[in-house]
């Protein structure tokens, strides 16, 4: 099962060589979220001006922000992504058990690293994605959070800083680097970093890790088990009253 998608990494080394516009979407990338961490109080009087309601105005920044680099990203990886919806076609039936699968996997590895870090901590980033969702409908939510968000962090954490930087470092030391900075985006300028807060982060990230170098580098595979996590994400979140989540996220393991 293992060798099930397997493939020569780069068939085409010349489609994991560094373009301009890989370099242009990450630099963009990387400045607009270090602006958000570092200087996201500036942003405040600005979404206020854009909206009264905060968290519409939030949601607005975010898909702004979002569909720009989607689509530089999309123009960037057209090829290979287009490749491996391909080779993922060919093999529907692995494609459908092992989405499931890995996402069952992912969650195993969440709740055995959270139970053995200690007492359950709700991160910055989900608390303010659950503030978010009771203000904003499940239909704008999901191009955000299940479409282009997954999309972008894919291309930026598994294809640029594995599939390509690989060919210059490491693959395991471009794993680890993957890993660690997927979970820091997630909490750093948001919150103290504690073990807590890391683990569901980390436990995610290595997970999409494993299955994209599996997979033989197949962006879209580990795009769409990031997808089937923030759906069910988001389907658990609009389906159980606020009440009740915020219990539920008091119980320690």
């Amino acid at each position: 099962m293992g060798t099930a998608l397997r493939r020569p990494p780069a068939p085409n080394p010349e489609l994991y060589r560094f373009s301009r516009l890989d370099l242009t979407t990450a630099s963009l990338y990387v400045a607009v979220a270090g602006f958000f961490t570092l200087g996201g109080d500036l942003l405040a009087p600005l979404l206020v001006q854009l909206s009264p309601n905060l968290a519409v105005a939030s949601y607005g920044v975010n898909l702004i922000f979002y569909g720009t680099i989607g689509v530089l990203a999309l123009a960037a990886v057209r090829t290979i992504a287009a490749r491996d919806v391909r080779i993922l076609a060919t093999r529907p039936w692995f494609t459908l058990l092992m989405v499931p699968v890995s996402l069952v996997a992912m969650l195993i590895l969440t709740a055995v690293l959270v139970a053995l870090s200690g007492p359950v901590q709700t991160s910055a980033n989900q608390a303010g994605l659950q503030a978010l969702m009771q203000q904003v409908p499940a239909w704008l939510m999901v191009p955000l959070l299940v479409i282009v968000g997954p999309f972008v962090e894919e291309y930026i954490f598994r294809h640029l800083l594995i599939g390509k930087l690989s060919r210059r470092i490491n693959l395991w030391a471009c794993c680890a680097l993957s890993v660690v900075l997927f979970a820091a985006l997630h909490i750093v300028g948001q919150e103290a970093v504690t073990l807590q807060a890391l683990m569901p982060y980390l436990a995610m990230g290595a997970v999409l890790v494993f299955v994209y170098v599996w997979t033989g580098k197949n962006v879209m595979f580990a795009y769409l088990v990031h997808a089937a996590k923030n759906l069910l994400a988001v389907i658990f979140i609009y389906a159980v009253p606020p009440d009740v989540l915020e219990q539920l996220q008091q119980i320690q393991p």
